[in-house]
């Protein structure tokens, strides 16, 4: 670890005593990575007067340069133009970071940023592995920080339908499946090449394993390399993973299975693009099960998910069964659920709203109160954790438990021995109580 932030606990003191009480005008931001999701934070933080974007960071000069052009294009002032995480969180001034940046960099970041008296927005998922779930929660305990989970569906129409499920509406709820169908085009084979003129790639390895430069290992294609990204599953669906648990009201599974693979292409994609995950729990003694399905082609929809959208093939969503009904949940893009009762199918509630998690971020930071996140990064680790776990058992090619008290596979030293990567110095994720 860096060690100017290793030694920035009595600065990150004086900041929380600074950002005690909520700023009485602005909130200063920060957006780290403003390639593609980045550039939706800054939009989001651009529609409220009360925020003002003082600073992007990004490796590759071109993104940052074309950012900070179309930034003034909105009327607002110019903010400075950072490569490299760390000087940025030198400015004192600035009073949040939100960061869109590869997986393997969301911890150490976050890390950094509460060290540095920063609140934090992190896009999903939080963590790369096992470890760094339980550090970055530790990080905003220890330095006081709000953080936020890219988990958007909180603060959509998602709060309202889950809200239903817990009072009741569909009876005892025993059962959710999640639902990630979404048409994913190969990658194809990308040849080593020289680093392009203007990338920073050090910087974009951080963490991770030294590897010579190829365009897959570069924008979005990322994603489905185990150095970098956690699949489709950490991809798109850890929101409707979060969705399935918040509404099944569990939190960590006893027992994880995962099947699958990397169907049809010939490419270099690591990841598997058709990968199908079942979690049991233990709720207070009651048994619940979440079932987890990927797809990466064309598929059919179900209940009801994605059938307003012509001539799509992509079903992505959350469907939930009880007792007295059932009830199915969009994705965080369109904000819509539905719900049937009784053997009749008889419709019950329904409602639409995509909501805007940016937006009760800045309202937090605004009150200073842990309780108004939407989104607490307590609860988008323990989503995550289901991500890695799935992996792992697709990886070791067999069911797994898991013990929360002890964090480790009871038994199995070859799962419980992908909890954690080797880091890349100087980007060394810390142990932190």
């Amino acid at each position: 670890m860096n060690r100017r932030y290793f030694f920035m606990a009595p600065l990150a003191a004086a900041a929380c005593r600074r950002l005690a009480a909520a700023p009485s005008d602005k909130v200063r931001v920060a957006c780290v990575g403003v390639r593609s999701q980045g550039w939706v934070h800054v939009r989001k933080y651009a529609q409220r007067q009360d925020v003002e974007i003082v600073g992007l960071c990004d490796v590759d000069d071109s993104i940052l340069n074309g950012r900070l052009a179309e930034v003034e294009k909105m009327g607002r002032k110019r903010p400075q133009a950072f490569s490299d995480v760390r000087k940025l969180l030198e400015d004192k001034s600035i009073d949040a970071i939100s960061i869109a940046t590869p997986n393997h960099h969301h911890t150490l970041q976050t890390i950094w940023g509460c060290q540095a008296g920063k609140h934090v927005y992190v896009e999903k998922p939080c963590s790369h592995d096992m470890f760094e779930a339980r550090q970055i929660t530790a990080a905003a305990r220890k330095y006081g920080r709000l953080v936020q989970h890219g988990t958007n569906s909180r603060s959509s129409i998602a709060r309202e339908a889950v809200s239903h499920l817990h009072s009741g509406l569909i009876g005892d709820v025993y059962m959710a499946r999640g639902l990630c169908f979404k048409r994913r085009d190969t990658i194809g084979h990308a040849p080593v090449e020289p680093v392009p003129p203007g990338v920073h790639y050090d910087l974009w390895q951080g963490p991770a394993p030294q590897h010579e430069f190829t365009r897959n290992r570069f924008h979005y294609n990322w994603h489905w390399f185990w150095d970098y990204g956690n699949g489709d599953l950490g991809n798109q669906g850890i929101h409707q993973l979060d969705v399935a648990r918040w509404g099944l009201g569990v939190k960590y599974p006893t027992r994880v299975t995962a099947a699958g693979g990397h169907f049809m292409f010939d490419d270099d994609q690591e990841t598997p693009n058709t990968l199908n995950a079942t979690f049991e729990f233990n709720d207070g003694g009651r048994k619940k099960l979440l079932v987890f399905e990927v797809r990466h082609w064309i598929s059919n929809h179900e209940s009801g998910i994605g059938e307003d959208e012509p001539g799509s093939t992509n079903t992505v969503g959350a469907v939930f069964y009880g007792s007295k009904g059932n009830l199915s949940v969009w994705d965080e893009d369109h904000g819509r659920y539905e719900s049937h009762l009784g053997k009749e199918r008889a419709p019950g509630p329904s409602g639409r709203d995509t909501g805007n998690n940016w937006s009760n971020f800045i309202d937090a930071v605004h009150s200073g109160k842990q309780s108004d996140l939407n989104a607490p990064i307590e609860e988008g680790a323990i989503s995550t954790t289901l991500v890695h776990l799935a992996n792992i058992a697709y990886r070791v090619n067999r069911s797994i438990t898991f013990d929360p008290q002890s964090w480790t596979c009871p038994g199995d030293k070859e799962a419980t021995a992908l909890f954690r990567r080797q880091y890349r110095a100087p980007f060394v994720v810390p142990e932190l109580a």
